[in-house]
């Protein structure tokens, strides 16, 4: 009956580790600033992206068409992901498991041909 009972220095191991943690980071925000070089200049100061430096203003309109095409992969790519369930326990779901991908991939196909109806993926308009 004792053994069911819990205490809080069950906890003990816990509070440790988090203390260990906190401690890290508190420790390695303090000391990183105060080891690392001081540096500076107006060119290591610049913003640089993958070792290109900057042309023009960041500030650039950008088609509609690219975020639309974008957000269309991330929707469509994430349905595709649900494919893996079923892959993994095709087996033991049967026919309710087959009728159930059969009516997600009408839904799938039926919003790619809106899109394509739509225009969405024609990229000289």
């Amino acid at each position: 009956m004792a053994a069911s009972v819990s205490t809080s220095v069950d906890y003990v191991p816990i509070l440790i580790q988090a203390a260990v943690a906190v401690g890290f980071v508190i420790t390695t925000l303090v000391v990183a600033p105060m080891l690392g070089p001081k540096l500076r200049g107006k060119k290591k100061d610049a913003n640089w992206e993958c070792g290109i430096e900057e042309v023009g203003n960041a500030r650039f309109p950008v088609s509609i068409r690219y975020l639309l095409t974008a957000i269309l992969f991330v929707l469509f790519d994430v349905e595709v992901i649900f494919f893996y369930p079923y892959a993994v326990n095709f087996h033991a779901l049967q026919l309710t498991g087959l009728i159930a991908v059969v009516v997600f991939v009408g839904f799938f196909l039926t919003g790619f041909f809106y899109v394509l109806k739509k225009g969405a993926l024609e990229w000289e308009k």
